[in-house]
């Protein structure tokens, strides 16, 4: 069936991840995402990620997959044009760029919604369009130092970590992307476009539950708590015999009394020290050393086997692995196998949420790098091959634009 998004086109303006990534939601649902790339080298995404096989980036099949890839070149008028044109038969524009750049190629908001009334203007970057820090560089590490969630990650005597992943960009996307399906609700109301100004500060900030409130009631200032959560007791990271760690989490009252009896030591649950939420947490530290102490004598599998006949939330580490072999992963289709061009087939994350009537799909992996040039110029703007011919030459789209000799898109 057609995904949700599918009557609606995308084009994505922009390189590396946020803005990218918020194109990704939307193909995954259905959207047709045009996204353009400069030509010759395309979305640094390319040649990233923390893993490079062959020379080729791992990250770009993902963050690119089921969209479009047309080469434009941007600071020519003539590919300006081209998005002009692009943008009559568009839905949203999805760009990245610092704020004033759009702007400076005569494609502001206010030139663009002349040109398209319905147009919806997501805009990402690191401070907003606005602001005094409006027009500095902000990178997702800064929006993450900035918006907080930098200085309450990691150990507390060491300095401020950081997650594996890029959140300060992904967070970003997923708020990019609610704009963006808000507006376009609003749009069948109101007939209009509008601007999203997402940034990637005050989407990290919005994450960070109560820490403003703590501090101006209570003068409270979050810490680093490493992998606990201060007085939410037992929810950490247990030892086990020989293989690793485990993850338990039994702070709700119940789920503590059924812990307890899983540890041989229902006594527990009754001890005023621990029966309420409020006790456990006062007695945290001493709570988790009894906790690794009946841990450690229980390998990870024996102990997620017996805490899941308890019916207490638990879970090993998992890795890539461990998720390729997991049953219930598999069951829910979590992860889609897609063939890819320089890879053979390849797995990835499939499309969350799931819709039951219009569930999304992962359509292909990222392109190569022009690769619907001549399906875009020929079908949607309607360009003749001398046209086409003509725009090659000048270096406004390169790829395989060779439309007089009747050249195939690869």
């Amino acid at each position: 069936m057609p995904g949700a998004l599918s009557d609606i086109r995308v084009i994505e303006m922009g390189t590396l991840l946020a803005g990218p990534f918020c194109g990704q939601q939307l193909a995954d649902h259905g959207a047709e995402v045009i996204k353009i790339e400069p030509p010759g080298k395309g979305d640094p995404m390319r040649d990233w990620g923390q893993e490079i096989a062959e020379g080729r980036s791992l990250w770009w099949p993902v963050i690119a997959r089921g969209k479009k890839s047309v080469t434009v070149n941007l600071r020519e008028e003539a590919g300006q044009e081209l998005i002009r044109q692009l943008i009559r038969e568009a839905d949203v524009l999805v760009e990245n760029f610092r704020p004033g750049t759009l702007e400076r190629w005569g494609l502001g908001p206010e030139t663009l919604h002349a040109i398209n009334p319905r147009l919806i203007i997501t805009r990402v970057s690191g401070w907003g369009q606005f602001g005094p820090n409006s027009g500095q560089p902000g990178f997702g590490a800064i929006g993450e130092a900035v918006g907080g969630i930098r200085y309450t990650t990691g150990e507390p005597d060491r300095p401020p970590s950081r997650t594996s992943i890029s959140i300060g960009d992904t967070l970003t996307a997923l708020f990019a992307t609610i704009g963006t399906l808000s507006a376009l609700h609003a749009r069948e109301g109101t007939g209009r476009g509008q601007v999203i100004d997402a940034a990637l500060y005050e989407s990290v900030l919005a994450v960070m539950e109560s820490l403003l409130t703590e501090y101006h009631v209570a003068g409270f200032i979050r810490e680093r708590t490493g992998s606990l959560i201060p007085n939410i007791a037992p929810a950490n990271i247990y030892p086990t015999a020989g293989d690793g760690l485990h993850l338990i989490s039994g702070n709700q009252d119940t789920v503590w009394r059924r812990l307890a009896e899983a540890m041989g030591r229902p006594e527990l649950a009754t001890d005023v020290r621990y029966a309420t939420h409020l006790g456990r947490g006062e007695n945290q530290a001493e709570l988790d050393g009894l906790i690794a102490e009946w841990t450690i004598g229980y390998t990870s599998d024996e102990l997620h086997a017996l805490l899941k006949e308890h019916g207490v939330p638990n879970s090993p580490m998992y890795r890539a692995p461990e998720m390729l072999a997991d049953e219930h992963f598999a069951a829910r289709d979590s992860i889609k196998w897609i063939d890819s061009h320089d890879f053979g087939e390849i797995p990835m994350q499939n499309v969350v949420p799931k819709l039951s009537d219009t569930p999304g799909e992962v359509r292909w992996s990222g392109p190569t790098l022009g690769q619907h040039n001549l399906e875009v110029l020929r079908d949607i703007l309607h360009l003749d091959d001398d046209a086409i011919d003509q725009l090659a030459a000048e270096g406004i789209v390169e790829g395989p634009v060779k439309a007089a000799e009747g050249a195939e898109q690869p």
